[in-house]
């Protein structure tokens, strides 16, 4: 089955995009990232350069993987835009995941400032991925502004929580006209695939796997949540009824 996702008019095998930082070394990362089957890394500006001297693309061979720039870290519009350019200036290219971060406890969106500076990039020729809340209101406007794709979160940033409130992703995902990837709180492979069975067309995730007890084994189990997800959306689940239906018909049945 011919079925790829398609961001900024390239087509990718995966519907797994991950981040490349909290990994205790960069061989677990690595060798994460490869289980996963990701062909997307997202990565901060600050990331790209090593404290040790080397590149990040000394780690992930850019010929293989499509490197994602975000601006996180990032608390306005300005900010966030700086950002962003400075990262097309090193090499990153146009296709960018906008975050901008309204609250350092909860690190909810600030979703006026999302806006605003998705305005701008995409003025300036960027491909915006936008990061938001749950919001099929703001999703919306985000993909008015031009966005490419609107990546609403789960649940807040590294909790792990899976999705919390699937009913607006399901919305968002409705009414979208351009990919939907559920970014940030993602705990295991069961909200992997909740989010793909909801009809997102990606998953995004980071602390999930660099966290688990088994980074690698988890990457592993993420890209087959990811995958069956996929497949359960695309065959289309039964109804679920109130009352049993028996499962062997009534004809031929064998009686005394």
């Amino acid at each position: 089955m011919h079925d790829t996702l398609t961001i900024a008019g390239k087509e990718f095998n995966s519907r797994l995009l991950v981040g490349t930082g909290k990994y205790k070394d960069m061989p677990q990362m690595q060798a994460a990232i490869a289980a996963s089957g990701a062909e997307i890394v997202t990565v901060a500006l600050r990331r790209m350069a090593l404290a040790n001297g080397g590149n990040i693309t000394d780690h992930l061979d850019p010929n293989i993987y499509t490197y994602l720039p975000n601006s996180a870290g990032c608390y306005n519009a300005e900010d966030a835009i700086r950002t962003l350019r400075l990262a097309r200036e090193a090499g990153g290219g146009k296709l960018v995941k906008l975050e901008v971060i309204g609250d350092p406890k909860t690190l909810y969106p600030d979703v006026e400032q999302t806006l605003a500076a998705a305005k701008i990039l995409v003025a300036e020729g960027f491909d915006v991925m936008a990061y938001t809340n749950d919001d099929p209101i703001m999703a919306k406007k985000l993909e008015l502004a031009g966005c490419i794709a609107i990546m609403p979160l789960a649940a807040p940033i590294g909790s792990g929580l899976g999705i919390q409130n699937p009913l607006n992703i399901r919305f968002i995902v409705e009414q979208a006209n351009v990919p939907i990837l559920v970014d940030a709180g993602v705990g295991t492979a069961s909200d992997a695939a909740l989010a793909m069975e909801l009809g997102c067309d990606a998953v995004l995730m980071n602390t999930a796997i660099a966290e688990a007890q088994d980074p690698i084994m988890m990457a592993r189990a993420m890209k087959l949540g990811v995958e069956a997800g996929r497949l359960a959306f695309l065959a289309g689940r039964m109804q679920k009824r109130e009352f049993a239906a028996a499962s062997s018909p009534e004809m031929g049945k064998v009686t005394n």
